[in-house]
């Protein structure tokens, strides 16, 4: 029995809903046709849901990606399979995320920083896939990066165990952190030592009303509260996280505030595990 083509494998991930498309050599897509170059077509590349391009051929790379056999199959696709190198997905269109794992120092971070799931080998690393679609946004930390929405990631083939739930501590990924040029003066990292309790660096006073701005910050969020949450931890923690002041009670109030927004407890860990990361803690 011959080896599948680049075009099976396109047509058997299609049939199981998965959008796909091909790449060229060096794992990128192919280039617009001389009729999209500099978005001439009106705006394609913006798309926010994947499919056929309006030209006949293979443009916008995963904007182009199609769940319908009759484009993949079609003559204007054809000379794109017969050049092709490898075969990509659309993994927002699937519903699915990726968090793509560029060396064994990235894929040890995520055995003890990720939930468990679908696992699928690369040359370098792992792609971890999960259900669920998010923002994409490469570079969340070294050697991570997360392809979902807006993103297309090579199929590598079938990987190894369950695939899972997207995770709120994958959502936290993509967060972007607050310029530095805004946060709460991060210089003090060493241990409290023998203050009577009090913070080196601030007040009591200062402290509480720190952590009561940081309970409203939370309480007045009308969206994006995953994204809220986690800056707000994050604002806390630059300021206080290294110097020992935060107790078990101030953390308490904040994952109450936040949990009444409808948090999870689960993500309220997340997010407060991500922010101690980030800062180094």
């Amino acid at each position: 029995m011959s080896a599948p083509t680049l075009l099976d494998t396109a047509l058997m991930l299609a049939a199981h809903g998965i959008p796909p498309l091909p790449l060229r050599a060096g794992k990128v897509p192919f280039g617009n046709c001389p009729d999209c170059v500099g978005n001439a077509c009106g705006g394609r590349p913006n798309m926010k849901t994947p499919g056929p391009c309006l030209c006949p051929g293979v443009c916008h790379a995963w904007a182009a990606a199609t769940t319908d056999p009759d484009v993949l199959t079609s003559p204007t696709w054809a000379t794109a399979w017969r050049r092709a190198a490898a075969v990509a997905y659309h993994p927002g269109g699937a519903g699915l995320t990726v968090v793509d794992l560029d060396d064994a120092a990235a894929v040890a971070w995520a055995r003890t920083a990720l939930p468990a799931t679908l696992t699928v080998k690369t040359t370098r690393g792992e792609h971890w896939i999960y259900r669920g679609a998010m923002t994409s946004r490469n570079a969340v930390r070294p050697g991570v990066d997360v392809k979902s929405r807006m993103a297309y990631a090579r199929w590598l083939g079938r990987g190894t165990g369950a695939m899972t739930p997207l995770p709120d501590a994958v959502r936290a990924l993509a967060v972007k952190e607050p310029s530095p040029a805004h946060r709460a003066p991060q210089s003090l990292t060493a241990p409290l030592r023998g203050h009577g309790g009090e913070c080196p660096h601030r007040t009591p006073t200062y402290l509480e009303r720190g952590i009561a701005m940081a309970v409203q910050r939370i309480t007045e969020a009308r969206s994006a509260v995953h994204a809220t949450v986690y800056r707000t931890f994050l604002a806390v923690l630059s300021t206080h996280g290294g110097c020992g002041c935060l107790t078990e009670t101030h953390v308490n109030r904040l994952f109450t505030a936040a949990q009444a927004k409808g948090e999870s407890a689960r993500h309220c860990t997340d997010a407060w595990t991500n922010a101690l990361t980030a800062l180094g803690l």
